[in-house]
């Protein structure tokens, strides 16, 4: 079931389009870039980043059949569909592409919401997923500035910049980008004591 790089690359690319492909190589660029600069293992933040969006443009039914049927947390059905991919896409790297590593799937797992005490892979790719190149929203390139220095700061201000946009359309927050948030908050606090 271990596919090369190359295998993975392909089978990803054919699940999406043409954009969202440029997306994802730019998370992993990014990815591979914040890695280096972290102390993370590179070699597994290109891997997840390459499959971070792999269930991204599968139809919603499909996805919530994979919740339903695979025991996913059922609270996702109660939030906003473009959740679903990451918990989904983790599934499908285990149990279509052979990925065992739990840290590479946490990574994919988390990388839309977060969560209490982030691993570095789940604030890398997270973060990559906020700033690669082809990202363009308000406050993108302050948050890009951020990470050449410090990556939870960065990583709170996407969260800031997903929640501020989240409460202008009076859409539903999931909880768990909350706590990933205030989960960071606490760490900095407590480094600084």
């Amino acid at each position: 079931m271990n596919r090369s790089r190359e295998e993975l690359m392909k089978a990803v690319r054919e699940q999406m389009p043409e954009h969202r492909w440029a997306h994802t190589e730019g998370v992993m660029h990014a990815a591979v870039a914040l890695a280096k600069r972290y102390g993370a293992d590179p070699v597994k933040a290109d891997l997840a980043a390459l499959l971070h969006d792999v269930a991204k443009y599968w139809r919603t039914d499909k996805m919530e059949q994979i919740i339903r049927e695979q025991l996913l947390p059922a609270e996702l059905l109660e939030h906003d569909k473009s959740l679903w991919h990451a918990p989904v896409g983790a599934f499908v790297a285990e149990y279509e592409y052979g990925i065992t590593d739990p840290e590479i799937l946490d990574a994919i797992r988390y990388h839309t919401s977060g969560r209490e005490n982030m691993t570095l892979l789940d604030r890398i790719v997270c973060l990559a997923d906020y700033i690669e190149p082809g990202r363009d929203f308000p406050g993108v390139d302050h948050i890009r500035e951020l990470a050449e220095h410090h990556l939870d700061q960065a990583l709170v201000a996407g969260f800031d910049s997903t929640i501020s946009f989240l409460l202008e359309k009076k859409r539903r927050i999931f909880p768990l980008t909350v706590i990933a948030r205030n989960s960071l908050l606490l760490s900095m606090e407590n480094n600084q004591a």
